[in-house]
């Protein structure tokens, strides 16, 4: 611990970050073992990956948001981000619905929604965890915190990987380029989580627009396109999902957050 301590800021948000960007390519690098899912199982995978993201929008991004200090009260960024976090997903919806040859590499427009929006939402995130690093020096306490935000968003990242890979998979893309496209959803939080050690007092005033922003991004997806794709199957297989992917997620933010 006091090697790390001992680090300047900005390599303390680095090599967290690493681990962050690891564990979302090792949950990633599961699609090239499997084997290309059956429709039960897609339909399941589906459930979990609308559970996780919309406990994650919630857990992860409006708790915190709402409990960021701000100058203006919490529910006015936090409301606002939420709005233009949906109207964004509705309006890449639809320019997506007319350029769909330029998102073929993804599978789908809706493959490349859910892609957006993971990889969106991990960018306040990565910045999120370089802010608490930018104040560890004010004590032990703020490094222990720090370090704890970073495992606690490093493991939910492993399930995230695998939420983005295996819908791409089943849609046709091969293991290999699943993977990369994956993976290339959490490298994004390595720059934010650098940017944000940083650039502390200028991504602090900005940090709950960004996460509530992220979170109604999650959710339009989640609404928008996979509760309608999994549900569209068996009810009963992506019921189960949805609750246990909310579960898994919670306990992981609850229990490491």
């Amino acid at each position: 611990m006091a090697w790390f301590l001992s680090m300047e800021v900005w390599q303390q948000a680095l090599l967290a970050s690493l681990a962050m960007y690891f564990m979302t390519a090792l949950g990633a690098s599961f699609v090239l073992f499997a084997r290309r899912p059956k429709e039960g199982v897609f339909t399941l995978l589906l459930g979990l990956s609308a559970g996780i993201m919309i406990a994650a929008s919630f857990f992860s991004l409006l708790l915190p948001a709402i409990e960021a200090e701000g100058r203006l009260p919490a529910y006015l960024p936090v409301t606002a981000g939420f709005l233009l976090g949906g109207a964004f997903i509705v309006g890449s919806d639809a320019l997506l619905s007319r350029r769909q040859r330029a998102f073929r590499a993804m599978g789908d427009r809706r493959t490349a929604l859910l892609y957006f929006a993971v990889t969106l939402h991990n960018i306040p995130e990565g910045m999120a965890v370089g802010v608490a690093f930018a104040l560890a020096p004010l004590g032990e306490g703020a490094a222990f915190s720090a370090l704890l935000l970073g495992l606690g968003i490093a493991v939910q990242n492993f399930p995230e990987g695998m939420c983005v890979a295996f819908p791409m998979r089943a849609k046709g893309m091969s293991p290999v380029k699943s993977f990369l496209f994956a993976q290339g959803s959490g490298a994004v939080e390595v720059p934010a989580c650098v940017l944000g050690a940083l650039a502390a007092s200028l991504v602090g005033a900005v940090l709950p627009w960004a996460l509530a922003f992220s979170a109604g991004a999650m959710v339009a997806v989640v609404c928008s396109e996979l509760i309608p794709e999994c549900f569209s199957g068996n009810k009963t297989l992506a019921s189960l999902g949805v609750v246990l992917g909310f579960c898994a997620m919670m306990l992981l933010d609850v229990a490491l957050g």
